[in-house]
C-alpha cells in the first residue's frame, strides 16, 4: 500500500539549505493550483523550512524594501513587513527575523491579474490579462490602463493575447510578454508554440516575435531574459534585433524568476495531462515536477533544486526575500494579525481580550 505523502511534501538537493544560509535569503513561490504563497527558508545547514499561507489564486508577487504585493483572483493585498513584530511574535519569541503582516487590500475584480511590480516611486504596476494591458493600482478605481499593445482596439475582458510578463528598468516598466498579437477573444489558443512576442512598452513596438508561451522577462545586468514555457528554455532577448537566443534547457514547464546574486530562481510545474492547452505540448511528458530551479547564471549550470511531491503541482512566481532567512507571514484570514500595530514611531502586541492594555514589546 502506497504511503500517504504530507501535505506540501518536498525534497530537495543536499546543498540548498547551507546555500541559502551563505547567501542570506529566503525563497517565495505563489500556486494559483493551491492558492498559496509559500517561504522556503533555511532551518539549519542541512534542512529547509516552508510556510504555505492561503491566498485565493496566488499569482504575481513583489518585494520593495518592507512591502510585499500578491496578486489573487480578484484582489491585490499589501503587506508589510516589521521585524519588531516578528521578534517578540507571541506565538514564536525570538524565531523569525520578518513578519509580513496585511496592510492594504486593493478590490480589483477578476482581471486575471499576472505579473505585479512595484515602481521607484511606489507605485504598484500589473498586468492585466483578462483586459490585454498594463495597469495601475490605486484606491481610485478597479484599475487604470497604462498602456495596451498596438494591436489591441479595445479594452475587453476576453483575454486576446494572453499578456502576462513584465520586466522593470530601473524602477519602470519596460518590456512585457504574450502569447500572440491576436485581437480576438483568446486567440492565442490557436498556436501557443510559435507565436508569442516580447513588446517595448516605451517604444510601442514588438522587438521578438516567434517565441513559445513566454513568461517572466527580466532584465539583469542590463540583458532581457525570459522563459519560454513551451519549450522549457531560459533564453535571451536581443532588443535591438530581435534574436533570441536560447540559453539552457531546464527540463520541465518553467515560469516565474528572480536572480540573487549570480543565481536565478527559477519555478517548475507540473503540467496539467487533461488540459487542451498544455497537455500537446513538447515537453508534456517530461514536465511532471514542481518546484525551484536554482541556476548559476554566468555559468549556466544547475547548481540545485527543490522539488514538490504533494499539494503544489503549478508555480506561478518565485520572488527572493533578501537578508532573510526565518520570514513568517500573517493573513488577514487569521486572527492573530489584528494584535500586531505598527506605528511610525514603535510596534506593538495586543492581548486576546479587546479590553486588555496593548503591551509594548
Amino acid at each position: 500500500m502506497q504511503k500517504m505523502l504530507a501535505p506540501f511534501s518536498c525534497s530537495y538537493t543536499p546543498n540548498v539549505p547551507e546555500f541559502l544560509q551563505k547567501l542570506g535569503c529566503s525563497i517565495a513561490i505563489s500556486t494559483y493550483q493551491a492558492g498559496k504563497v509559500i517561504f522556503l527558508s533555511p532551518k539549519d545547514a542541512n534542512t529547509l523550512t516552508q510556510l504555505p499561507r492561503n491566498f485565493k489564486k496566488a499569482m504575481g508577487i513583489h518585494l520593495s524594501g518592507d512591502k510585499l504585493a500578491v496578486a489573487t483572483k480578484d484582489e491585490i493585498l499589501v503587506l508589510s513587513n516589521s521585524k519588531h513584530l516578528a521578534y517578540h511574535y507571541p506565538k514564536k519569541p525570538k524565531t523569525y527575523d520578518a513578519l509580513f503582516m496585511p496592510r492594504a487590500t486593493y478590490y480589483t475584480g477578476a482581471l486575471d491579474i499576472h505579473d505585479v511590480a512595484w515602481s521607484k516611486d511606489g507605485e504598484l504596476y500589473a498586468i492585466n490579462t483578462s483586459f490585454s494591458c498594463l495597469i495601475k493600482i490605486d484606491h481610485n478605481y478597479s484599475f487604470t490602463p497604462i498602456w495596451q499593445p498596438p494591436f489591441i482596439d479595445k479594452l475587453a475582458s476576453e483575454d486576446r493575447c494572453h499578456l502576462n510578463g513584465m520586466a522593470m528598468d530601473q524602477g519602470v516598466p519596460k518590456y512585457v510578454t504574450a502569447f500572440n498579437e491576436g485581437n480576438t477573444r483568446q486567440s492565442w489558443r490557436e498556436n501557443i508554440t510559435e507565436t508569442g512576442v516580447v513588446m517595448d512598452i516605451k517604444e510601442n513596438t514588438v522587438v521578438a516575435r516567434g517565441l513559445g508561451m513566454p513568461h517572466s522577462p527580466r532584465i539583469y545586468n542590463d540583458q532581457l531574459y525570459v522563459l519560454l514555457s513551451a519549450s522549457g528554455h531560459l533564453a535571451k532577448v536581443n532588443t535591438e534585433t530581435g534574436k533570441t537566443e536560447t540559453l539552457m534547457d531546464l527540463g520541465g514547464f518553467v515560469r516565474g524568476m528572480d536572480k540573487y546574486g549570480d543565481f536565478l530562481f527559477i519555478g517548475l510545474s507540473k503540467l496539467r495531462k487533461n488540459s487542451s492547452t498544455f497537455s500537446k505540448l513538447a515537453i508534456a511528458d517530461k514536465a511532471q515536477q514542481a518546484g525551484v530551479l536554482i541556476i548559476h547564471l554566468p555559468s549556466l549550470t544547475k547548481i540545485g533544486a527543490i522539488y514538490y511531491h504533494s499539494s503544489v503541482d503549478e508555480i506561478y512566481d518565485v520572488h527572493i526575500l533578501p537578508k532573510i532567512l526565518r520570514p513568517n507571514i500573517l493573513t488577514p484570514e487569521r486572527p492573530e494579525h489584528k494584535m500586531g500595530l505598527v506605528t511610525p514611531q514603535t510596534t506593538y502586541w495586543g492581548q486576546p481580550n479587546p479590553d486588555a492594555n496593548l503591551l509594548k514589546p
